[in-house]
């Protein structure tokens, strides 16, 4: 599995958000991106997550920063999680985990004893260029926000 370092050319994509949008990187040209990869909506790890983010959007918008997330999920689970805890932010479904896969965020970890494969937890802090400013593999749930306006006030 390859990863991504800092100075690297994000890999581009267009994904479906929750509402069935497309969404691309481009879009996002010209600003800063925290994007961040979790493993299935709703579950605690990354609704702690998703939570800690929506509760930084002011902050992380006064950087200058928007937030997306992509997990495997169909648009219809992101659109409930989105509802269920008003995260307001862009979603993205990644059923065929080929994006996750260009991002080295999608490999074999362990869950309770056993070896699987899916998303590994993982997050990116994108220049306004597209390239990679930060990349966090392995992230915890509840330091990505931390991370990325850590990072954000180094630069």
């Amino acid at each position: 599995m390859t990863r991504l370092q800092p100075g690297d050319l994000a890999p581009p994509f267009e994904l479906p958000d929750q509402d069935g949008r497309p969404v691309s990187l481009m879009d996002f040209r010209g600003r800063k991106l925290l994007l961040y990869f979790y493993p299935k909506a709703d579950t605690p790890g990354c609704t702690t997550q998703a939570c800690t983010i929506r509760d930084a959007r002011s902050e992380l918008e006064s950087l200058g920063v928007a937030a997306l997330g992509i997990s495997p999920d169909p648009p219809a689970a992101q659109k409930k999680f989105d509802a269920k805890y008003a995260l307001g932010f862009p979603l993205l479904s990644d059923a065929d985990h080929r994006v996750a896969q260009a991002y080295g965020v999608w490999g074999e970890k362990k869950i309770y004893g056993r070896t699987t494969q899916g998303i590994i937890r993982s997050a990116f802090l994108i220049d306004e260029e597209g390239r990679i400013s930060q990349a966090w593999y392995q992230v915890k749930p509840a330091d990505t926000v931390a991370l990325a306006t850590r990072a954000l006030a180094a630069t």
